[in-house]
Order: C-alpha cells, then sequence, then structure tokens
C-alpha cells in the first residue's frame, strides 16, 4: 500500500473517507485509557497533527499505550470523518508499529517552552507548533519570490558568496584567506602579502550581491538575486543576524517610480501568496503570536503604499506633539520611533524617497539638487524598514565624483564601472532582507527564531 501524507488526509478527506490509508510519523501527545487511547501524529507534510484511535483489540495495545513524545509510528488504519469534533477527521487504527523509540529526557515535551530554550535546541525546535508554522511560512515566501519574479521573466542569476569587491564596504565584510594564519607573510610595507593567497588578493564574503547583480541586468534587463549574505556586525539587536538572506532585484531602463511599483506589487502578491497557501500556520500565529496578525496582513494589501520624500517627513515629524528619543534632523537617517510614527500617521505602509546624500551610498543617483539622492526605504507598521532601494547612477563622471567622496579606488571595480561605459542606461535595485519579511509575516518579533540556525555574535553552535 502506498504510503499516505497527512495533508493528503485533511485536504481530500472526502475521498479518504472510510478507505484504509497507511501513514509515518512521529507522535506529539499520547493519550491512553483502560480500554482505548489517542495518539497525536504528525508526518511534517502539514501543520495540523491527525488523531489516531487504538484500542485493546490491536494485539500490542499495552506496549502502544506506553509510547512517549517523539516516537517514530507505522500506522495503518481506517479513515473516519468527524465534523462533529474539533478535528475534522480521524484514524482508526488496525496496525500500529514503533520505528525508532525515544527516551523520558526528550526536551521537546506537549507543554510551552520559551524561545531562548528552544534556541538551545535549535536542531529539535522544527518540531514544535510554533518553528513548524514559522519554518513553513519561510518555505511558502521564498517559493513566493520565485513565482513572482520567475513568472514576469526575471532572470535568476547566482551571484559570488566569494568576492573581492562588495558595495557594502570591507569594514563590514568577513575575510576569508588560505594563508597560515600563525606564520602570515609580510610585504615590504609590513602589510599581509595577500598575493600569496589563494586568489592573490585578499578576498572576502559577500554583503551584498548588488553589483554583480547590476552586471546582468545590463545584459537581461530583469534580474534578481536570492541568497545568503554576510556582514560582521557585532550588533545583538532582534534585528540583525551575521548571516541572512536577501532578495535584490535590479532592473534596467527603471527610475525610482518604476522600482516603487515593483516593490509593492511584489511585496503584496508574497503575503496574498502566504496567506492562501498557509492559511493554518497564518491562523496559528495570529492566535499565540502576533494577535490580530491576519487583519495587519489584510490592511497592507488594501493599502495603497503613501510616497513621501525624506525631507516632508521630516517636516511631519518635527511638528508632531510628542518628545522625541532621538530628535529628527533633516540631513539624517529617521529612527525606529519615527518609522512608527509615519507608518501610524499615514495609516499605512510608506516610501520615504529622496534622502541626504550624505547619508546613502554611492552608487545611487544624485538629484537634481545635488543635495539628495533618489533611493528610496520601504517602511510598514509595526515592523519599521522592509525594504530599500535606489535609481542607480547611469552617469559614469558623476559615479567616479560620488566614488571619490567615499574613498573608493576605482580600479578595484573597474569592472563594475564597464556598465555605465559600454551602453549604460537609466536602472534600478532594491534589497529587501528576507528574515525582516517573515518577522513580519509571522509577528515573531526575533530575527533568532526565524532562521533554522542564527549566526549572531558568541552564537554558532549548531
Amino acid at each position: 500500500m502506498k504510503r499516505t501524507r497527512v495533508k493528503e488526509l485533511f485536504n481530500q478527506k472526502d475521498t479518504f473517507s472510510q478507505k484504509e490509508v497507511e501513514i509515518y510519523g512521529w507522535v506529539r501527545s499520547n493519550r491512553s485509557q483502560a480500554q482505548f487511547g489517542f495518539l497525536t501524529v504528525n508526518d511534517g507534510s502539514f501543520f495540523e497533527s491527525v488523531q489516531v484511535v487504538y484500542d485493546e483489540k490491536i494485539s500490542n495495545f499495552l506496549e502502544i499505550s506506553k509510547f512517549r513524545v517523539g516516537v517514530s509510528v507505522y500506522v495503518k488504519g481506517i479513515v473516519k470523518l468527524t465534523p462533529e469534533l474539533k478535528q475534522p477527521l480521524e484514524l482508526h487504527a488496525i496496525t500500529i508499529q514503533l520505528l525508532g523509540d525515544c527516551p523520558e529526557d526528550y526536551p521537546i515535551q506537549p507543554k510551552r517552552h520559551t524561545r531562548e530554550f528552544l534556541r538551545e535546541v535549535a536542531h529539535l525546535r522544527p518540531r514544535t507548533n510554533l518553528f513548524s508554522a514559522v519554518f513553513r511560512i519561510r518555505s511558502t515566501a521564498a517559493y513566493a519570490i520565485h513565482s513572482y519574479f520567475q513568472d514576469r521573466g526575471y532572470v535568476y542569476v547566482h551571484t559570488p558568496l566569494i568576492t573581492c569587491a562588495d558595495c557594502e564596504g570591507s569594514d563590514q565584510m568577513f575575510k576569508i584567506t588560505t594563508l597560515n594564519v600563525n606564520k602570515l607573510p609580510f610585504n615590504k610595507e609590513g602589510s599581509v602579502d595577500f598575493s600569496k593567497d589563494l586568489f592573490g588578493k585578499q578576498a572576502f564574503i559577500t554583503g551584498s550581491g548588488q553589483l554583480h547583480g547590476e552586471t546582468f541586468a545590463m545584459a537581461f534587463s530583469d534580474i534578481y538575486t536570492f541568497g545568503p549574505t554576510f556582514r560582521t556586525e557585532n550588533s545583538n539587536t532582534k534585528t540583525h543576524a551575521n548571516e541572512f538572506w536577501m532578495i535584490e532585484p535590479e532592473m534596467a531602463f527603471c527610475d525610482l517610480n518604476g522600482l516603487m511599483d515593483i516593490e509593492e506589487e511584489m511585496l503584496k502578491y508574497i503575503v496574498k501568496f502566504v496567506m492562501e497557501r498557509c492559511k493554518e500556520e497564518i491562523t496559528f500565529c495570529d492566535q499565540f503570536v502576533e494577535k490580530g496578525l491576519k487583519t495587519k496582513l489584510q490592511n497592507l494589501l488594501n493599502s495603497k503604499f503613501v510616497r513621501i520624500s525624506h525631507h516632508d517627513v521630516i517636516d511631519i515629524l518635527k511638528k508632531a506633539n510628542r518628545t522625541w528619543e532621538f530628535e529628527p534632523q533633516y540631513s539624517e537617517d529617521i529612527a525606529k520611533e519615527h518609522e512608527k510614527y509615519i507608518t501610524e500617521y499615514f495609516k499605512g505602509p510608506v516610501f520615504i524617497t529622496d534622502w541626504p546624500k550624505d547619508i546613502k551610498a554611492y552608487y545611487m543617483k544624485l538629484n537634481a539638487d545635488e543635495k539628495t539622492v533618489a533611493a528610496v526605504d520601504l517602511v510598514v507598521p509595526e515592523a519599521g524598514e522592509l525594504m530599500g532601494g535606489s535609481q542607480r547612477e547611469e552617469n559614469l563622471d558623476k559615479l567616479l565624483a560620488r566614488m571619490k567622496e567615499f574613498h573608493i579606488d576605482k580600479d578595484e571595480i573597474s569592472w563594475y564601472l564597464d556598465t555605465r561605459r559600454y551602453g549604460g542606461c537609466i536602472h534600478s535595485g532594491f534589497g529587501m532582507g528576507f528574515e525582516r519579511l517573515i518577522m513580519y509575516l509571522t509577528g515573531v518579533e526575533n530575527i533568532r527564531d526565524v532562521i533554522p540556525y542564527p549566526r549572531t555574535p558568541k552564537n554558532c553552535e549548531f
């Protein structure tokens, strides 16, 4: 007999009614009584578990009644619909076999565990309801991202993880080497001689795929990267990690307004996709993680995102009848408290555009006022900044001037400058931290709980 997944039972319950099926899975709970008992079995294919009813007619009834939480089992039984009960169906067992035992010290018992404790057993936490929901939503969101871009003709580009140039700057990048760190070679100037290293120069692990992505946008028009990135920030906040995933599209012949159109459309597509395909998981998160999650996500789908300049945002903040921890300044970035206020002020997501050039990257297009750049940050209610992007500076001379201001050696990225020398054009791109998106979709407030194995300062246990 072919194995049946629990997901199939729930999604095709009428088809399986009164049919004999075989399932495999892990026991989440076991309630045994004198003559019968109930196993809750989950096989990982579906958020919900199936209730297995067993009685003393089974030859190994006493053995089954002693099955502990965590054991793996094989079950053959008859599917019976139970519309009058909490669960829509039950599996009345004919045969139950133990496949893998589980000792009494199994950490994941059917009770509430703190998230701090579950981080200590990160290899086991996917077996809990919370992390079953989170990582299933993460998987579906990743599928939605690929679906959105692939359906619109974007080319998926695998930008390198090892690089010698990165838009984030070397001070934020992990350095890699094959040199013997206990016996480093030095040059005449007393610096490490990286010419003797594997790549003949100092190499890093990427903090962004943007620069390489731009080169492909100049050939394919619309491309995207989606993969891991790395930053050396020694930060222990709830929103930062040293290893995380980024979505980075780059589009030729696209200005800042076109970029914002794509950002809004993409985000709404992903949210709708996840809400439709992860109904059970979203319901769980709405009940036990963030009350009102469904309403928040639905409100985003129904919103028309506001577009406003950084200067006008500061005007609003300065006129606000309240005291700020960080006083808003026209020449500076905005704080979390400012992001929260602005999304509440406009009652929805807000695109903040035209940022002061001195606080943004060299590759962003200089506006006509020569004081601001064509950059945009998307801030959303309760989460704050979710995406950041810009129209890229397509003028070679202006780009070189900006690089000089930032003390960036043009010879180190001459290949990047060729995108302006040879058939350059207006182009734009943005980045979205994947984990920030998952936090928004689930209501989970700590980035450590939306990454399977988080890498943060002093944390690399698994």
